[in-house]
Parts: structure tokens; sequence; C-alpha cells
């Protein structure tokens, strides 16, 4: 499972099982209640945009008699999308983010940065229904593809399990890794990717409290160079202060909810986020979150209620930096206002953001295109 989108399949299946017959394609390793397609052997080493295309193919053969195809992020989009023509059955695609809107790919594909742009253009202007995970989404759906009808897209937003995250202070994360329990914690979950923002946060946090601890829960760096400057980032920041966790391995999902839980403030940096399941996850555990007003992010938290919203723009990287300190200082001084925004957090993703909701809503679409 890796990444919001990955949150977003498995708990998605996991309620339309209850309503439909699901089968699920994947690319990678074998895992239960999937079908796993590998990239073709001679195209391990090649481009991943070419071994991932070559796995697509085996999917497409895979589907074969099924009712409608669901393909999520371009990995899958050439898969539903030539399911759809071979087996005549309709293509719904999920757009959890848009290569346009992530320029920085390159770094990683090279030349496969096209082949990707094309793949997702190709989907989604040929989908027979096309889901934006938040209206911000739809709208940057709409604008990158402007050919497309604005009937066929439709708004149905990430979810979160609220049982399996959840308040309550663990102490057995925080005792391994050092943080000390009695001054403040901020958390950050996510990627090593320009995306999620990571270094705009590293730099900001030269800039708070003293007493405030920072956990970066940061792996998966998407090119080696990206690796060696967070790095060098982290070893600047450590030089600088006190209270740096770095946290380069992948958690079992209950030890994030605990640090989530146990967050004074959890912070998301991201430059483009669609959504950001991650803020759901921390409103959940009963954290206030302080986040960039990027994407869909907005349409999460609500900014003075259920945590603090920063202005990015890409052309004043100090003043976002500067907005994010800030924020993060503002709540970490007073726990008081912090806890009242995590427990609003907390009954809004449970009033707002069921997975059960989602999966019907994902229902009507399916029922849209196949009547």
């Amino acid at each position: 499972m890796y990444g919001g989108a990955g949150v977003h399949v498995t708990e998605l299946v996991r309620q339309l099982r209850a309503l439909c017959e699901v089968d699920v394609h994947c690319i990678g390793a074998p895992r239960d209640g999937a079908c796993a397609h590998s990239p073709a052997p001679e195209l391990v080493e090649a481009n991943p945009a070419l071994a991932t295309l070559s796995a697509d193919l085996s999917m497409v053969h895979g589907v074969a008699g099924v009712d409608l195809v669901h393909s999520h992020t371009w990995y899958t989009g050439m898969a539903g999308h030539m399911a759809s023509l071979l087996h005549g059955v309709p293509h719904v695609l999920t757009a959890h983010s848009l290569e346009p809107r992530r320029p920085w790919k390159a770094e990683q594909l090279g030349g496969g940065y096209r082949v990707s742009s094309w793949v997702e253009r190709t989907a989604v202007q040929h989908a027979d229904a096309v889901i934006a995970v938040s209206e911000g989404m739809r709208l940057d759906v709409l604008d990158c593809y402007p050919s497309l009808d604005p009937a066929r897209v439709h708004v149905v937003r990430n979810g979160i399990d609220t049982v399996s995250y959840h308040p309550g202070i663990g102490s057995a994360v925080l005792e391994r890794l050092g943080v000390d329990p009695t001054r403040p914690v901020v958390v950050f979950v996510g990627r090593i990717t320009r995306q999620k923002g990571v270094g705009h946060l590293i730099a900001a946090a030269h800039l708070l409290h003293p007493d405030a601890q920072l956990v970066l829960c940061a792996g998966a760096p998407d090119t080696p160079e990206l690796a060696a400057e967070t790095e060098q980032a982290v070893a600047e920041l450590s030089a600088a202060r006190s209270g740096v966790f770095w946290v380069h391995e992948m958690l079992p999902a209950e030890e994030i909810r605990e640090l989530l839980a146990a967050a004074a403030v959890f912070v998301c940096p991201s430059v483009y986020e669609p959504l950001g399941i991650v803020n759901l996850e921390a409103m959940a555990c009963g954290t206030a979150v302080v986040a960039s007003d990027v994407g869909g992010i907005p349409e999460v938290v609500n900014h003075g209620r259920t945590g603090l919203l920063v202005h990015y723009d890409e052309q004043e990287p100090a003043a976002f930096r500067a907005g994010l300190a800030a924020a993060i200082n503002e709540l970490v001084a007073d726990p008081v206002r912090a806890d009242t925004m995590g427990r609003a957090g907390r009954d809004r993703a449970v009033a707002e953001f069921s997975w059960a909701t989602v999966a019907e809503q994902t229902m009507t679409v399916y029922n849209s295109v196949l009547h």
C-alpha cells in the first residue's frame, strides 16, 4: 500500500465489496486479495514508464469478462483505456494527481515523464467518467484537459477510517525514537518528493520555538539527488537545534497513528495536493493541522477551526517557510487552542469523510456509465 492512492484503493475496495463484485489488479509483488502483474522481464531495467506499460498490457488481458474497469493514477490509466477498447466496457478513472502539475517528476523519470503525461492525457480524455478527489482537483482536471466534457468529471472525496485512526496517546514509538514526551511534538508524514514540500518544512524548522521537537517520517526519495539534498538539510537543522528525528523507514499504520495522536501539531507543507489523506488521518487522531492552502487541502482543513492554512506561492518560498513556522509556533504556544482544533477535526472526519460514503458515491458513478 503506497501513498494516498494506495490507501484510497484499499479502503474503497473494502467497502465496494459489500455493494458489487470487485477484482483488484495491481502492479508489483503478489498480495492477498489482488492479482499482481509484473513488468516484462526484459524491461525490468528499462525506463520505469516502459516497465509500467508492459504490466498494463498484462492487466488488459487479465480483466476480460468484467462489466467495468476503474483505474487509479497514470500507472494503470493505459490499462483502463485499452481494456475499455478491447473488451468493450466502460472505463472510470480516478485522478489522484495530474502529471502537468508535477513537472519535477522529470527528475525521476527523464523522458518517461513525457510518456506518463501522454498516458494520462489519453486515458483522461477517453474515460467514460473521471472522478476527482476534491472540487479543487476537478478544476485542475478541466484546466489541464480543456477538451474534456465537464459533465463527465465527478467529485468523490477521499475518506478516512476513523476506527483505525483515533485519539489515544501511546509511548512505545516515542520512546524508541528518543522523543522527549515533556516537549511539544510536530510531526510530518510523507514521501521525499518536491510535491510534499519537505524541504520547505526543514527550512522552516530553523524558526520553530526551541521547545518544539520535529519528527520527520519521510522516506522513498524520488531521486538520489533529492535524498542527498534532504540528508544535508536535516544534518544542518540537527546541528542548529535539538529534537530533530528523521524516520527513514515506512512505519506500520498503528505506529503512525500513535505519532499523529501524540503530536501537538501535524504539518502538511505540500506544494501540490489534490486532497491529502494524511491530513484526514491526523484529524481523525484528534490533532490540529498546519497545512499549505493548495489544491483540495482547504476542503479538508477548516482554517481557524481544525487547523491553520498557510498561503503557498512558488515565487515566495521564504514567505511560505516563515508562515509555516509562525503557524506551528502559534499552536505550540497555545495547547488549549490546538486541542480544541484537534477535537473539531476528529468530529469533522467522522461526520464527513466516511469510506462507506465514498463507496456509495463511486457506485453512483459506475451506474451512470453502465446504464
